[in-house]
Parts: structure tokens; sequence; C-alpha cells
């Protein structure tokens, strides 16, 4: 009894010794881990979110269409840093919208300068429908956001099977004529570009209420307020993505459509899609060359001569 009971004492002294050894280890190799995991949480706080955040650069000249704004009013300054800011860090819509001029601009700054409007004024479709066949709530459509009233009162057609504020050469052809009625009415560029947003009519209530003289004078609702200088914000950008910090490759950018053959349609269509096989091209495509054709068919009961761009093939 005494023998076993010496053995078992002996077990359980070694036991113990064994026990404190390993938990010894244990505590040592904790604290190795808790440091280890102390001094990556440092180096992540150190070395995480390697993107730089810069202002933009103010101190320089400014201008739309040819008239300078008046950066040495801290109140200009600001507006304008806002727009900048925002488009510059609006990283996905300002990347695509970069892609997209490639292949709208030129065609767009053709039409503008046929028609004796200053080429500054393509941002304006970038403001309006960031360069897409957009609806508004309001019922605006198009790249250059026409009320249907507004469309037809500058000679595009607008209809259940026609709608040509998606025509964008005919679009931007009204465009025109309408900015130039503003400049006319309101004596400037700026103020034409006010106009456009907020409507003339109102317009001229604002001026005539604070006898401003100009749209810096204005105190005008959040959204013209901030219009004019949204198009100075992309334009600057637009036309300098490398300054602030967007760097695409030539291959990258969208390539303008000039790949077609146009065909005189002067009859009814029944269906637009027999009419796309046809020429071996699908409805889809049909649709991307043409976005005017809104419906499936085209009654054309005053056999009004069409045109169709038809896309080449490769």
């Amino acid at each position: 009894m005494q023998k076993s009971l010496a053995t078992y004492t002996l077990i359980l002294a070694a036991f113990l010794t064994v026990a404190i050894f390993a938990s010894s280890t244990y505590k040592d190799d904790t604290s190795s881990s808790a440091q280890k995991v102390s001094e990556n949480n440092s180096e992540v706080s150190h070395h995480d979110l390697p993107q730089v955040i810069k202002s933009v650069n103010l101190n320089k000249d400014f201008s739309f269409a040819g008239e300078s704004f008046p950066m040495d009013n801290f109140d200009v300054r600001e507006r304008l840093d806002r727009e900048l800011s925002r488009n510059t860090y609006w990283h996905s819509n300002t990347l695509l919208n970069i892609k997209k001029g490639n292949k709208y601009f030129p065609m767009m700054k053709r039409i503008l300068k046929e028609h004796d409007v200053p080429e500054d004024f393509i941002y304006l479709s970038v403001a309006e429908s960031d360069l897409s066949n957009a609806v508004s709530p309001a019922g605006a459509k198009g790249f250059w956001q026409f009320m249907k009233p507004t469309g037809k009162q500058y000679g595009l057609e607008i209809g259940s099977e026609v709608d040509e504020r998606y025509h964008l050469e005919k679009a931007t052809v009204a465009f025109c004529k309408y900015i130039k009625g503003n400049k006319k009415r309101f004596g400037n560029w700026l103020l034409a570009a006010a106009a456009y947003n907020m409507g003339g009519t109102r317009l001229s209530k604002e001026i005539k209420a604070q006898k401003g003289e100009s749209y810096f004078d204005l105190n005008l609702n959040q959204e013209t307020s901030r219009y004019v200088f949204r198009l100075v914000a992309l334009k600057e950008i637009m036309t300098n993505p490398q300054d602030f910090g967007f760097y695409i490759e030539e291959a990258d950018l969208y390539q303008p459509i000039d790949n077609f053959y146009e065909v005189e349609v002067k009859e009814p269509v029944s269906n637009w899609g027999t009419f796309a096989q046809k020429y071996n091209i699908s409805y889809r495509m049909l649709k991307v060359y043409n976005p005017w054709l809104v419906k499936t068919s085209l009654t054309n009961k005053n056999r009004k001569s069409y045109i169709v761009k038809i896309p080449k093939k490769d």
C-alpha cells in the first residue's frame, strides 16, 4: 500500500511538472502571437488603402465657351472646387464618360461648328445624360434631354413609332438652335447654359428680381447654381484626364460608329426585325445604329423618307 502510494505520488509530481512547463510554453506562444498580431495591425494601419486623394488645382484660369470665371472670388472657387472634386472622384461614371466621349464627340463637334456654337457645349450632353439616351422622370429624353414640346418646336419628329430625340445628329442640330436662341435672349453663353437647365422664363424672372447681370451674381436653385460649374469641371477632366488620375489606353476608348451605309425607307415597314434580316443584321444592331426607331414597325402613312443606317460587315 505504501509502495503504491509512493508510486502514485511520483507520477502525480511528474504530471504537474509537465503541465506547468506546457502552460509556460503556451503563455509564451500566446504572448508571441499577440505581439505579431499587434505588429500586423500596426503595419495595416500604416499601409492599408494605398490611394492618394488630393485637392484639385484651382490656381489656373477657367473658362467656358470663351467666357472667364472670376477665380479671385472665393465663392466661385469653392463652387468650382466642389464640382471638380466630385467628378474627379466619381471614378466609374467619369471613366465611362471619357470612353464614350471618344465615340460621340467628333460628330457632335462637327455639328456645333457648322452652327457656330462653341465646342465646349459638348459637355452639356455629358451633364444632361452621361452621353446616353436617358429618360428623365419628367419625360425628357435623349442625349440633350429634350421634353416633347421643345423637341417638336425645334423640328424633331416625336411619336409612337419614331422619336428623333434619340437621333443624335438631328437632336444635336436642334440643340444648336435652342442654345443660340438662349444666347440671343440673355446675351452670353453662361446664362444661355443656365437657361437650358432651369428654363428661360424662370431665369428671366430671377434676373429681374435679383438685379443680377451675370451668372455669378445670381442666387439660383441648387441644380442650376451648380450647373455651369459642372460643365467646366467635365471639360477640364475629360480634356486632360491624366491630370486627374485617369489613365486610359487608346484601345480601351469606345470607337465612333462610322462603319455603316445608309438605306432610304419611304414605305411602311411591317416589322423591323424582318427588315434587319434582309440586310443580314440583327434587330439589336439595327437599334444600336438607329435608336430613334422606337417601335418594331413603321406605319408611314404619309410615305415620309427616312434614312436608316445599316452596319457594314467586317
